[in-house]
């Protein structure tokens, strides 16, 4: 999901589901190097009666029509752009792009978004998000996942139906550490709490909803409602 981590998008004793697996590595600018593994799964609906909730594919068709693309930005109009797929090491290069050519965009929707296969990248799409005060809105059955919440975050404000789904976990590394392996001013968690904090969270909201991502391992997740994200970030 982010930076310094390898995240598992798991959903627990689901039937009859597929499930595709993505892993890549990278070298962060301390000369670490770190693992990201993102394991996504579809319930199948026939064997899970009263189930209708689809946790789609990395790469599956879009449900967002538009009038451009710039990587997983899809432009709906001239002050709508939507996210529709994990951001990656062009995503900030296709983000300025996207606002070179489309400069009145105001709005980031987020309808299905599984994550990032590179964090530090994605951190800084966050920050160009916030620097040009842009919002993020997640529509009525919206899903957002792992490095995505990283990005509805850095919205100048931000909305989120009340049905909307966020998806957040703990981050592990290589050698199989977790955020509680290191201490609480290690650069490993410290990176987490400064970018909360720049995302306009005060202190206090910033490290409790860290340590809320932290509530459950590496290899679980933790599912919230938009009711659950009101309780530690502002939402409009």
């Amino acid at each position: 999901m982010r930076r310094l981590l390898c995240l598992f998008l798991c959903l627990i004793a689901l039937p009859a589901s597929a499930q595709q697996v993505s892993v890549r590595t990278w070298t962060d600018e301390q000369g670490v190097r770190w693992t990201e593994t993102t394991t996504v799964e579809v319930v199948d609906e026939d064997s899970a009666p009263g189930s209708d909730r689809l946790v789609p594919l990395s790469g599956a068709s879009s449900p967002v029509a538009g009038i451009a693309r710039f990587g997983p930005f899809m432009v709906v109009d001239e002050t709508h752009a939507a996210l529709i797929a994990e951001t990656d090491g062009r995503s900030p290069a296709d983000f300025r792009a996207m606002l070179a050519t489309y400069p009145g965009i105001a709005v980031l929707q987020m309808v299905d978004c599984p994550g990032t296969v590179d964090d530090t990248a994605n951190l800084a799409v966050g920050r160009l998000i916030r620097a040009r005060g842009i919002a993020t809105e997640v529509p009525a059955g919206g899903s957002v996942r792992s490095g995505a919440v990283e990005l509805f975050l850095a919205g100048a404000t931000r909305h989120a139906a009340p049905d909307a789904e966020f998806a957040v976990h703990a981050w592990e590394d290589d050698d199989g550490r977790q955020p509680g392996d290191f201490a609480a001013s290690d650069p490993a968690n410290a990176a987490y709490l400064r970018y909360y904090r720049e995302m306009g969270l005060a202190p206090q909201r910033a490290a409790a909803f860290y340590a809320l991502t932290n509530s459950v391992p590496n290899e679980q997740v933790l599912w919230l409602r938009t009711a659950d994200i009101a309780q530690y970030v502002t939402l409009n």
